[in-house]
């Protein structure tokens, strides 16, 4: 994990309440492993997430096949592109650890007059690693997360430049298991109004 100091000056860390414009874009940021899935399930409608292993899944039946990751791609950008048009909620859940990826979807959101948050799920790539090993096709070397956590600190301090905005740190999994989303209105008006005031609906 990083020190507070490797945190973008703006960022939230560790709040007990995540409190995001409705509509927006939310991205969540994190390694292979650190549960990003995991809490967008909780924290969100499932029609509300853009997930790049379901994507993979559409397109090759196998949401670990790797190869299917450029197509998957254009599938989540495609679902990105129309939700955000039409003031949906959408909920990113990819690492998003390179900043030319996040740029792309960003653009989407700019397009759209919708504005971005980013939330960065920063746990141990040790925990990752023990979490992967138990994923049916995601036991990958430990050289794949070493690169994605060394992406991850390069950029965490440029999130700030991104007009992102929360950028909220999560970094044990007592504070991801303790945090609740709560949703603002905002000047756009969200087209799915039924949006609760906080986490997921039953």
């Amino acid at each position: 994990m990083a020190s507070w100091h490797d945190y973008p000056a703006t960022a939230q860390l560790n709040p007990d309440v995540i409190t995001l414009p409705s509509p927006c874009l939310v991205l969540l940021i994190g390694l292979s492993g650190a549960g990003k899935s995991t809490f967008a399930a909780r924290h969100f409608r499932a029609t509300e997430v853009v997930s790049s292993d379901t994507c993979r899944a559409l397109v090759r039946d196998d949401e670990a096949d790797q190869r299917a990751t450029t197509d998957a791609f254009e599938v989540v950008h495609l679902l990105t592109k129309l939700r955000l048009r039409a003031h949906r909620t959408t909920v990113i859940d990819a690492t998003n650890l390179k900043r030319a990826d996040r740029a792309h979807l960003l653009k989407l959101a700019q397009s759209a007059a919708v504005p971005a948050a980013a939330i960065v799920l920063d746990l141990p790539r040790a925990l990752c690693h023990e979490r992967n090993q138990r994923r049916q096709g995601r036991d990958f070397g430990p050289d794949v997360l070493e690169a994605q956590e060394a992406r991850l600190r390069s950029d965490l301090r440029s999130l700030s430049e991104d007009g992102l905005e929360p950028i909220v740190i999560l970094d044990s999994v007592a504070a991801i298991d303790s945090s609740r989303v709560g949703r603002a209105t905002s000047s756009i008006g969200d087209a799915s109004s039924g949006s609760p005031s906080e986490s997921r609906p039953t």
